[in-house]
């Protein structure tokens, strides 16, 4: 397995590792609630470091990416960011990304790690020969600091002030003389940001917001802290056997281009299943595979993720629904094991108060 730069802190910190996207990664430090809490109520710091990152430039940057990309890519300013698909031919999801607007002919994709290599490749299949594509994620390190406390820590690491920054934008910085870019975006739904700074910058950026008080934060917690929020996961969530058309992100879907998988995406029938959210009434949670079936014992679907909700004190699901049983409040009955649980669509976010849209200017 891969070992991201802060594994040395990992391992100081005798956190409980494993295998996830080719990395041995962080699982939990001192406890999943717990880190879940800070990331909700103070301040998480994640080692995110397994992401890729490319580059794209050139003459012939923005139309290769609005035909590779399913979100439109010519509107996006510089310094904001933007969630999208690469969509295969049959409209199955290759990668969920952000792409980064770093000016007019230059930008920054943000890519999972599980699919780097074939996300490469493939971009380097589909664009033209005039958008120059690079790979940086090596030389790129990336830590995730989450949470209503972690304005003022992000703020006293870095040389600009952080209080023009609106959500799903960026900013090139300083810190300690290195470049790094400050991104307002994060995986929990909380206030926060995504640092991008060179690999040699990584372990101090995050010894610092520890010192400040971030507490350290696994991939357990990130996982439920994205399930309150609804937001997908790829492998469980996205595939390339699953149409973008039932992701139920209509927004990262563009209906004003041509794109790869286009005419299957924007097929009304490709629709035939949605992702839906869906409410557990107690403590029990839905595993990944789960058969749902409707209150009177049709087949309705299968659940993609699932767990007990700390912020919510019950369990919650994501699952692809038929869509004629994918209304709000329509009971369901899932199967997990021996057990059939109860269960009901719910709207998303299952969590309400997060805080990544609000005024940074009330937190610093």
């Amino acid at each position: 397995m891969k070992r991201t730069v802060l594994y040395g802190r990992h391992a100081a910190l005798n956190a409980k590792m494993a295998e996830y996207g080719g990395y041995d990664m962080p699982i939990q430090y001192e406890g999943i609630v717990k880190e879940h809490q800070a990331a909700r109520s103070g301040a998480a710091v994640f080692d995110t470091c397994h992401m890729g990152e490319f580059m794209v430039r050139g003459a012939g940057a923005v139309a290769g990416l609005e035909r590779v990309l399913s979100c439109d890519v010519a509107d996006i300013r510089a310094g904001a960011c933007r969630y999208g698909f690469i969509c295969n031919d049959a409209g199955g999801v290759v990668d969920d990304l952000i792409i980064y607007r770093i000016g007019e002919s230059e930008f920054m994709l943000v890519v999972n790690s599980a699919t780097e290599e074939g996300d490469f490749e493939w971009l380097k299949a589909h664009l033209p020969a005039n958008a120059e594509l690079e790979n940086i994620s090596q030389s790129t390190a990336k830590i995730d600091v989450q949470g209503p406390a972690s304005p003022k820590i992000a703020a006293s690491l870095v040389k600009n002030p952080l209080s023009a920054m609106k959500y799903y934008h960026f900013a090139v910085n300083s810190y300690r003389g290195a470049e790094v870019v400050v991104s307002r975006t994060g995986y929990t739904g909380e206030i926060g940001f995504e640092i991008y700074c060179p690999a040699d910058a990584a372990e101090n950026f995050w010894n610092d917001c520890v010192e400040r008080g971030a507490v350290p934060a696994g991939l357990g917690a990130r996982d439920i802290l994205r399930l309150e929020m609804g937001f997908p996961l790829y492998g469980h969530e996205l595939s390339q056997d699953r149409n973008a058309a039932q992701s139920a992100f209509p927004r990262a879907l563009s209906r004003k281009k041509e794109f790869i998988g286009s005419a299957s995406v924007l097929d009304p029938s490709a629709a035939s299943q949605l992702l839906c959210g869906i409410a557990i009434n107690g403590r029990r949670s839905a595993r990944h595979g789960d058969a749902v079936f409707s209150a009177d014992g049709k087949e309705a679907g299968v659940i993609t993720s699932g767990s007990f909700a700390p912020s919510l004190g019950f369990a919650v699901a994501l699952g692809y629904i038929n869509k004629e049983y994918s209304a709000i409040d329509t009971e369901l009955r899932i199967i997990s094991g021996k057990a059939e649980i109860p269960a009901k669509i719910s709207p998303l976010p299952f969590y309400k108060n997060a805080t990544a849209r609000v005024d940074i200017n009330l937190y610093l």
